[in-house]
């Protein structure tokens, strides 16, 4: 069990909710506290902050973490929610310390607002598309990926008892490279599911035409497809994906079954099978095994490629789900972009918020990496609420093989909060402690707090437009400045 916070902890609310999902008044608790029932009212309402000694007690009895009291969850949580209030739909200034005092008493209440914009931009986002098609069908409540990523978010991209699953299966597959393991994957696809494997088409496709599917299951006739121009490494993952369907299918229902963020069927089938490739990367990639040598190759990414045969962005994924109690890796975040700044996929253990209003920050070096194919790019940057991390880059292609097939480019970065930086081969030689050496960005440019960013591509919400005849300014939309 991990060592308690040294500073003060005010967890009323935390506390106050555990206590209440386990049925449980002040008299219980404060008996299995061996605390005085005053003692625990004071607490609950934030006049007295838990001791090392209560804190730990409270981790043994309600089976949790001590890092669950950690203010990491509530500064998540404070920033989604500052995003949310800058919209321009809010049409109120919140002060900052009014949403801090909201997130820290009230978290459900701050949770339920963040959500409910969601569901306001998503539909308003659908009218404004549709429209010319007004009378329509009724539209979902909200985009199903958006929920599905919305729902690893909130695990903080970690799923313990699918890791710990996919560990077991790879000690039973015993030690290979990534092709050993695809041929022990389809021998126990085969022994165990009567599973037979093709790496063909069915039927095959005709020149020119879409490329084949990398994997397709054919449960009647108990065969599954693969593409032939898979790796290694992507035919075990493809094959390791199966597996989880196949074998794992009550557990992927109850994790989804258990999530409030899934609303629509299509949502509750992608993040299933967005469990199934967590599994999938989890066995590829050992939770135990890769920790270890990702502490050794101080996280670099290429030597890990390498070591477990898989592909970058896969490494960069799995980096990102790190978080086992007592076994936790360099807490980063996830981002997948096309040069249009379009998220296709986004990941987070930490508190970093990614913008879902009007794209993200175009001084973020995510979009640099566009500008050096296949190269490792860095950058220290600094957030409006001083907070400061650092992010790694590179893109990476995808498609079918041949001149005329289609090909995707992305760039994929992953971040961590700078106190983070040192344990990283990335950051040799970077001026991590001066502050000239970040760059400055935001959430996007209608969220986003700064004033002089000479970037700006639209006007920040809130504030109210300077239009000045007789000046001309380098910034683009200046805003009048309150007093």
């Amino acid at each position: 069990m991990g060592r308690p916070p040294t500073r003060k902890v005010y967890a009323h609310a935390k506390l106050r909710r555990l206590r209440r999902e386990r049925g449980l008044n002040q008299v219980e608790l404060a008996r299995e506290l061996a605390i005085s029932t005053s003692y625990l009212n004071q607490i609950e309402h934030n006049q007295r902050p838990l001791t090392a000694s209560v804190l730990l007690r409270i981790a043994e009895v309600f089976g949790v973490d001590p890092e669950f009291f950690s203010e990491a969850g509530e500064e998540r949580l404070a920033t989604g929610l500052r995003a949310v209030l800058a919209d321009e739909a809010c049409g109120i200034a919140v002060p900052a310390e009014e949403i801090g005092d909201l997130v820290r008493d009230h978290p459900e209440m701050a949770r339920a607002l963040v959500a409910l914009h969601h569901r306001y931009r998503d539909a308003a986002e659908r009218v404004a598309a549709l429209a010319p098609a007004a009378d329509s069908a009724l539209l979902p409540p909200a985009e199903p990926h958006d929920e599905v990523r919305d729902f690893f978010y909130a695990h903080h991209n970690h799923f313990g008892p699918l890791d710990e699953l996919a560990e077991h299966t790879a000690a039973a597959l015993g030690p290979g490279t990534a092709g050993r393991t695809a041929h022990a994957l389809a021998a126990r696809l085969t022994d165990r599911h009567g599973v037979r494997i093709l790496h063909s088409t069915d039927p095959p496709q005709p020149p020119r035409e879409r490329p084949a599917d990398a994997r397709r299951f054919d449960a009647d006739r108990g065969l599954l497809f693969l593409s032939p121009w898979l790796t290694d490494g992507q035919r075990a993952f493809q094959l390791a994906t199966q597996l989880a369907f196949l074998e794992h299918g009550p557990l992927l229902d109850h994790l989804v079954g258990d999530a409030p963020e899934l609303t629509s069927p299509e949502s509750a089938a992608l993040a299933r099978i967005g469990l199934a490739d967590y599994f999938a990367g989890a066995l590829l990639m050992p939770y135990t095994a890769f920790h270890a040598a990702a502490e050794e190759v101080r996280y670099d990414t290429e030597l890990l490629s390498a070591r477990f045969g898989v592909g970058f962005e896969t490494v960069c994924h799995r980096l990102s789900t790190l978080q086992r109690t007592g076994r936790r890796g360099v807490p980063f975040s996830f981002l997948r972009v096309d040069r249009a700044g379009n998220i296709s996929k986004r990941q987070s253990a930490t508190d970093f918020h990614f913008s879902r209003l009007g794209g993200t920050c175009p001084l973020w070096t995510v979009y640099e990496a566009f500008s050096a194919p296949g190269r490792i790019v860095t950058q220290v940057a600094e957030m409006p609420d001083g907070k400061r991390y650092f992010w790694v880059a590179r893109t990476v292609t995808r498609g079918a093989h041949g001149h005329r097939a289609p090909r995707a480019e992305f760039a994929v970065t992953l971040g961590c909060e700078l106190r983070h930086a040192h344990r990283l081969v990335y950051a040799e030689g970077v001026a991590l402690d001066d502050p000239r050496a970040a760059t400055p960005i935001g959430l996007g440019c209608r969220s986003c707090e700064r004033r002089d960013c000479p970037q700006r591509a639209r006007p920040p919400a809130g504030g109210r437009l300077a239009v000045d005849p007789d000046r001309r300014t380098q910034v683009p939309y200046p805003v009048v400045t309150e007093g």
